[in-house]
This record gives C-alpha cells, sequence and structure tokens, in this order.
C-alpha cells in the first residue's frame, strides 16, 4: 500500500458565475489535465440572498455531465425538454448533457438565507459525447451513510466505498464522489484506487494530508501561484494527489469534512468553450453553429429518476 503524495493545495478562486452568482472555483476552464476526467469545480457558498438569488438562467450544454450536490437551501431546475425538480439539503443531481440540452439552475436560499452547494463538470469520452440526455435525481434518505468505529462518516454518492454502493450508476469515467468527515484529532486513511485521478475539497475544518515539510501551493488572487511551507488545508481547498492507492489525512482540532473524489483519465483531446466541451474545435463550431440555428436538441430526455 502506498499513501499518494500530495501535488499541491490550491485555494479556490472567487467568481461570478450565471446571472451574477457569487461563488469560488477550484478549478476549471483551463488545462485541467491534471483532474481528468473532472473539468470544473465550483463551490456556491453564499449567506446574502441578493448574491445568489439571479441564478443560472437558460444555458446549453454539451459533452459533458453536471454533478450538483447541495447542503443548505434548495435548487429549483427546468429544462428545454419539459423536465423540472427541486433540490434540497442533501440532495444530488448527475446530468448527462450528452448531444446537448439547454437548462436553468435557480437557487434559493433556507429559512436563514443561507445557500451552499457544489458543481463539478465530469468529462465524457468521445463516444458518448452524443449520447441522449439523462438526470439521475437522487434524494439525501437514498444516498447511503458509513459511520467507522472513530465517528468518520461517509456518504457514498456515487461509486463503490467499503462495501456500500452509491446510487449514481452508469457513469462513464467509473467516479467516486464521497462526503467525508473526520472527528477532531483523528488520522483516517482511505483507499483511491491506483488509475484514478483523485482531488479533496475542504469545506469545513481543517486537516494535513501529508508531512509538515512539504511546501504548499496558493494560488493568489491574480493567478499567480506562490509556495509557502505549510501542510494544512482548510476551508475551500482544493488538495490534488499524486499517485498512490490510498489517502492518509489528519484532523485538526475542530475536525476536517472534505469532498473525495476520483475517476479514471480518459486521456482525450478537450476542445473547449464555455459549457460546451467536445474533442475537437471542428466540433465545437458545429455545436455553436447548431445553436445558433435551434438544431442543437438532438434527442429527447430519458426522465429524471
Amino acid at each position: 500500500m502506498s499513501i499518494r503524495p500530495v501535488k499541491r493545495i490550491i485555494d479556490a478562486r472567487p467568481t461570478m458565475e450565471g446571472a451574477g452568482v457569487h461563488l469560488h472555483r477550484g478549478f476549471g476552464f483551463g488545462d485541467t489535465t491534471e483532474f481528468d476526467p473532472f473539468l470544473l469545480f465550483d463551490d456556491f457558498r453564499n449567506e446574502r440572498p441578493e448574491d445568489y438569488l439571479k441564478g443560472f438562467p437558460w444555458h446549453p450544454h454539451r459533452g459533458i455531465e453536471t454533478i450538483t450536490y447541495v447542503l443548505a437551501g434548495t435548487v429549483a431546475h427546468g429544462d428545454s425538454l419539459g423536465n423540472t425538480g427541486a433540490l434540497g439539503a442533501g440532495d444530488v443531481q448527475w446530468m448527462t448533457a450528452g448531444s446537448g440540452i439547454l437548462h436553468q439552475e435557480m437557487p434559493k436560499g433556507d429559512a436563514t438565507g443561507r445557500m451552499h452547494g457544489f458543481q463539478l463538470w465530469a468529462n465524457l469520452p468521445s463516444s458518448l459525447k452524443m449520447t441522449p440526455p439523462r438526470y439521475q435525481d437522487v434524494q439525501a434518505k437514498d444516498i447511503p451513510v458509513i459511520i467507522d468505529d472513530d465517528g468518520t462518516t461517509v456518504r457514498v454518492v456515487c461509486g463503490d466505498f467499503w462495501g456500500q454502493r452509491g446510487p449514481v450508476d452508469g457513469i462513464a469515467a467509473d467516479p467516486r464522489y464521497l462526503d467525508v468527515y473526520v472527528p477532531p484529532g483523528t488520522r483516517k486513511t482511505l483507499p483511491v484506487e491506483t488509475y484514478r485521478h483523485a482531488f479533496a475539497y475542504v469545506f469545513d475544518g481543517k486537516g494535513s494530508f501529508r508531512s509538515a515539510s512539504a511546501p504548499r501551493a496558493v494560488r493568489t488572487e491574480d493567478g499567480d501561484v506562490t509556495d509557502t511551507v505549510t501542510d494544512e488545508a482548510g476551508n475551500r481547498s482544493i488538495v490534488l494527489f499524486d499517485s498512490g492507492d490510498e489517502v492518509t489525512v489528519q484532523a485538526g482540532d475542530e475536525g476536517i469534512r472534505f469532498l473525495l473524489v476520483s475517476g479514471k483519465p480518459l486521456e482525450e483531446p478537450v476542445a473547449w468553450y464555455g459549457p460546451i466541451v467536445m474533442n475537437t474545435h471542428d466540433q465545437l463550431r458545429t455545436a455553436i453553429g447548431e445553436l445558433n440555428a435551434g438544431t442543437f436538441i438532438k434527442h429527447g430526455a430519458s426522465g429524471i429518476r
């Protein structure tokens, strides 16, 4: 067994998307080779309704899957094929955009005005870029929760882990998506197969994923990356792992909660234009032309599951 070293720890950057939603971006819209098959990760956490209520109005997707995980508040969604629904606290939507879909996502805070959720984009292989769109809407009650003897708690959204399987299935990149809590002062080792790329996103508490002697890469607001000597990963930190078959975390005094996401790299060329991700620039030009011509939608959705 080999512990995965940390390539770097990157602080998520404030940005704005949709019609003016304030969020923090862990990675995306650049060279995402090290995160393959994942393309983008956003943390939309806010306590000011004016910073999120305008939401994400109608926009297209093709060639990818979008994974939305809500912790507080709700997200209402609808699409050009007539599907509608709402995600509440603890719910997940895994949308396979495939050949193309137009949809909108409109967040609404809880009783205190708090909104918190994550969105992850996963790439589709070339053979499935034009597959029919599909939704998997999963309620919180249907997500397995594992509590280990030391109090470590894992919600298994997707993939196999510790004898449980998440409710999301049929995903091309064979991803594993876990919500992990490790109690204060606890050291925990979690398996991650060597063939997977893996990252953690810390959103509560603090902890160490490596020895204190290793440098930490910190991305500044202007996009530069600088090294400092610290091993602590805290709120809104992306931890990118190198190869190995285990991840180890030492929780701080407050404990630590993080998403642990891994998937099999596709190792295919990426041609990217906003929410449309294909393999070549010619395919991108075709998609944009179809969008402008009103022929973007190729299949009816297989419904919401």
